[in-house]
Parts: C-alpha cells; structure tokens; sequence
C-alpha cells in the first residue's frame, strides 16, 4: 500500500512540472511577437551537437556562437549568451521584442530564441562567410581573397546598418561595440552587423573591458571609455578603427607600427601627416585605386577625430564613401584614442591620448558642431 502512495505521490509531481513547465512555455510563446520562434533548449542542442566544440564559430563579450542544423534541414546560427546576464523571462522577453522587429539586409537577422531555465539563447540566420575578422584578420585570411571591391563595399555596408540603427530606427541603437568579429560577411560577402541591442540584456556592471563601459579595447571612442557619455558618435568612432583595419589588413590590437609601439590609429596619423597614407595599405592588396583608398583613409580619420562633435553622422559616412561630398580636410582635427594598460601596481589604468598639443587635449569633449564635409553640386 505504501509503494502504491509513494508511485501515486511520484505521478502527481511529474504531472505538475510538466503541467509547470507547459504553461511556462505557453507563456513565453504569447510574449513574443509571431515572428520570433521559441525553440526548446534540447532542440538547440540537438542541432548544435550538444554544443559541440567543432560547431563554435565565434565567441564574444556576450556569449558563444555555434553553428546548428535544425530538423528540416535549416542552418542557424546559436548564440548562448553568457551566464552573467542574469535577466529574468520578462526582461528578457522585453529586449528580445525590441530586437526582433529590427530589420534590414545589413544586419543580422533574428529568428527565435530559448528562454528554459537559466538558459539565455538567440538563433539568428546562419551567414555563411562568417565574421569578417576570420577573412581579413584570422585563419581564414589565405583562403578568401579580400579584394578592394569587396573590402569597400564591406565597409559602405557596415556603415549603411548603423545609419539605419541610427538614424531611421525609432527608437535608435547605439551598437556600442562595433569591431571586426561583430561583422558578418553573407552571400556575395554583403555586411552584416551582429550583436546590435544586446548590451541591454547584460547588467550595467558587466563589461568587455575593465572600464564600466561595453565595448571592446581599441574601438573605443575616448569620452565613452574614460566618462561613459555614450552616443552615436562612439559607433561612429569605432566605425573608423574598423576601416582602418579594412584597409590594412591588420588587426587594432597591433602594437607596433612602422618599427616602433603604437597604436593603429596613431600611425596612421603620422603617415598622414607625413603624406604617405598609401603605406598603411594591406601588401596583399597588389591592386587598388589609390585615389579611393586615400579617401576611405582620411573618412576613418575624420570619424576618430577626439572631440565626438566633430565627428560625422553615419548618413554623412554614407555620403563621404559614395563621393557624394567633398572632404574638408581643412576641418580635419587630430584623433583620440583609449589606451587601456596594466599600471606597475598590476591593476588596470586607463588613459586618453591626443596626437598633438595639450591645448587641444581640453577640447577633446568639446560638443560643438563643426561642417567637416563641402557638398558637391548635383
């Protein structure tokens, strides 16, 4: 008679979590848009390989990537975010709503997610070049040929998604941690840009850096780094480091430049200065209009000048690449960069560098609009 209660007793309490956990799961699904599939985490893993190593196709400051093939034969790709966002369901299912409806064919495409447990898990579409720093700066890079006409319409691509997460979303993102693994190189090797939203699902205190801000070091605009003033110009900031790694062929965590220790955006400044731009050029490039090359150039350095309102709207990048402006070089002011290093006591410090005089280093978060570009007539 016992045994008979203690199997009856077992039954109800297996009936009740998976009455629990069907209602959870019914909750979810009406919480999210119709467009954004909810997947159940033993689905995830059974495309995934369990999550296998071989399957992982990047790894960033908000989770792992793996490569997954679904039952009818779909690829995706599977980000399972970091167990340091600690979001509950609602929260979760907030952002995730805001992020969804976000579309255009330079960003990447959101298709459903998990949401069972602690598991935090997004499935966007599987783009099957990868990111583009594994073309241009990792194992791949002898394998994909990374053309002029490939590697300026990466970057005319990359600066079309933010102005649209800019300028025409409502209400607009700040991407905040725009770098090279963060773009995705599809069919035909059209950009798209990654992770955009996401720093919303991680708490204030969780950081890419050692700084309280998201972000990753070397792309990291001055006045975001050292004060957190985040606005649309950091991206646009991060956006010039981005090209200059484009044209070059080299990654911004590059110490040394030209012989001595310096960073990507300081060296590039010294040729500037000097006139001899066309040494920064990746060697692999054996053919290029240097014409175009100088131009993409001087638009990075117009986008990393130090002081953030000086810098151009990604509408006016859009602009300055298709040759539909004039650059005022004349408006060009020296670039700020973030050095982010380990002080003699060991312990991270950070600091803010301007490329010339002190005098200037007190503007540099100066917010003052200043015209850079001269309109061509039509």
């Amino acid at each position: 008679m016992q045994m008979v209660w203690e199997r009856l007793v077992v039954c109800v309490f297996v009936r009740r979590v998976w009455s629990f956990r069907s209602s959870c799961y019914a909750l979810l699904s009406e919480s999210v848009p119709g467009n954004v599939k909810i997947f159940r985490y033993n689905e995830l893993k059974f495309a995934t390989d369990n999550f296998h190593e071989s399957n992982k196709v990047g790894r960033g400051g908000f989770g792992t990537v793996y490569k997954g093939i679904l039952s009818n034969g779909t690829q995706i790709a599977v980000k399972v975010l970091s167990t340091e966002s600690k979001q509950g369901t609602n929260e979760f299912l907030t952002e995730i709503q805001a992020v969804s409806n976000v579309k255009h064919p330079n960003l990447v495409e959101l298709i459903g997610c998990c949401a069972q447990g602690n598991n935090r898990i997004l499935v966007y579409e599987y783009v099957e070049n990868n990111s583009l720093d594994g073309a241009l700066l990792g194992s791949k890079k002898k394998t994909i040929n990374l053309d002029w006409d490939k590697r300026s319409t990466i970057c005319m691509d990359t600066a079309r998604g933010l102005a649209f997460l800019h300028e025409e979303l409502e209400p607009h993102i700040v991407h905040r941690d725009i770098k090279a693994s963060n773009i995705l190189l599809g069919k035909d090797f059209i950009a798209k840009i990654g992770d955009f939203g996401l720093a919303k699902l991680f708490p204030e205190n969780i950081t890419h850096i050692s700084t309280r801000v998201a972000g990753t070091t070397g792309y990291l605009a001055p006045e975001y780094a050292l004060r957190g003033q985040l606005t649309k110009k950091a991206d646009v900031y991060s956006f010039g480091i981005l090209t200059l790694e484009i044209i070059s062929g080299r990654s911004v965590a590059t110490a040394t430049w030209g012989g001595m220790k310096r960073f990507l955006l300081e060296w590039t400044w010294q040729l500037y200065e000097e006139g001899k731009l066309l040494e920064l050029v990746d060697p692999e490039l054996e053919e290029f209009p240097e014409e175009e090359v100088l131009r993409y150039i001087k638009i990075a350095l117009f986008c990393t000048q130090a002081a953030a309102g000086r810098r151009p709207t990604m509408t006016q990048v859009m602009d300055m690449l298709s040759r539909h402006v004039r650059l005022n070089e004349k408006e060009l002011t020296p670039p700020g960069f973030f050095e982010d290093s380990v002080g003699s006591s060991g312990a991270p410090s950070s600091s803010s560098k301007n490329l010339t005089s002190t005098n200037y280093t007190s503007q540099m978060y100066s917010s003052s609009q200043i015209s850079i570009t001269e309109v061509i007539p039509r």
